[in-house]
């Protein structure tokens, strides 16, 4: 394999990776350089990529088991593919459109996905992504020793749940070609740690998702919020972030332990479609 063409996107992370063509089996020494920018990056994108469900599910299993989505269904021929849509005449609906990081109310949230652009508007739709080990890392000392050990408890009820204003937003919050379901598990409640050591990198990240997280564990909503909506706020600055324009066949591929993402809602009037495959992670530490 030639050496990759690695070029960063920003200063915070991401990097646009060129010269290898992903509809190809990937070898070991491919496979050790990937694996590296992703560690390095925590977001990495490939641009004119043709490829084929298959070819997209072999890609990702170098990573790790694939999973399906809970609450959304993927592809008849391949359910671990699960198409992202939002069609012209939708009214609201982005999948994705809030900072989070993705099903962070699993007990064992994604490793990371890898986001295929079939169909996108000429403008809008991009993808903001986050640095969350710099949100953490950027700190105070006095607020990391408070929030050392500290717990969180997430939920999706936000997103799945079967509340009232959920149901009533159903065609609100997702596109009617997307089977999306609401399930009363969505409600259970999971604990993660609010700082995370990634299993590989060794590094601590701030594990605070938005449309999931409820409360710090032990604690109420209200003795709760004012820290979670500082720390929420904060992890969003600028200096923290990269933003990714879409092309058609662009490839997105995110390390889902150490950052949060935002999909842009800015293309009303005009069909946008991805396939999106989760690799299977492992409980926050």
């Amino acid at each position: 394999m030639k050496n990759l063409d690695i070029r960063p996107i920003a200063g915070a992370l991401g990097a646009e990776i060129h010269g290898i063509d992903l509809s190809q089996p990937l070898d070991d020494m491919a496979f050790t350089a990937l694996q590296r920018a992703l560690h390095e990056n925590l977001v990495i994108f490939f641009r004119d990529q043709v490829i084929t469900p298959e070819q997209q599910l072999a890609f990702a299993r170098h990573f790790g088991a694939l999973e399906t989505h809970r609450y959304a269904k993927g592809l008849a021929s391949h359910p671990e593919v699960l198409p992202v849509i939002k069609e012209a005449d939708d009214r609201a609906a982005n999948f994705g459109g809030i900072w989070h990081s993705d099903v962070s109310f699993h007990e064992e949230p994604p490793m990371g996905q890898i986001l295929y652009a079939l169909q996108v508007p000429d403008a809008g739709g991009d993808t903001i992504f986050v640095n969350m080990y710099k949100a953490y890392d950027s700190l105070s000392d006095g607020l990391k020793q408070l929030l050392e050990g500290r717990r969180a408890i997430h939920t999706g009820e936000r997103s799945y749940g079967p509340s009232d204003s959920q149901v009533t937003r159903r065609q609100d919050k997702f596109s009617r070609s997307m089977d999306v379901k609401i399930k009363n598990d969505a409600e259970v409640e999971v604990s993660h740690p609010v700082i995370r050591t990634h299993p590989e990198t060794g590094r601590k990240s701030l594990y605070i998702s938005a449309i999931s997280i409820q409360r710090f564990e032990n604690m109420s909503h209200e003795e709760s919020k004012p820290l979670l909506d500082f720390l929420i706020a904060y992890a969003k600055r600028p200096e923290f972030t990269c933003r990714f324009r879409w092309d058609k066949n662009s490839v997105a591929f995110w390390d889902n332990r150490c950052t949060q993402h935002y999909a842009l809602n800015d293309y009303h009037g005009h069909h946008r479609e991805m396939h999106r495959v989760t690799i299977a992670g492992d409980r926050p530490v």
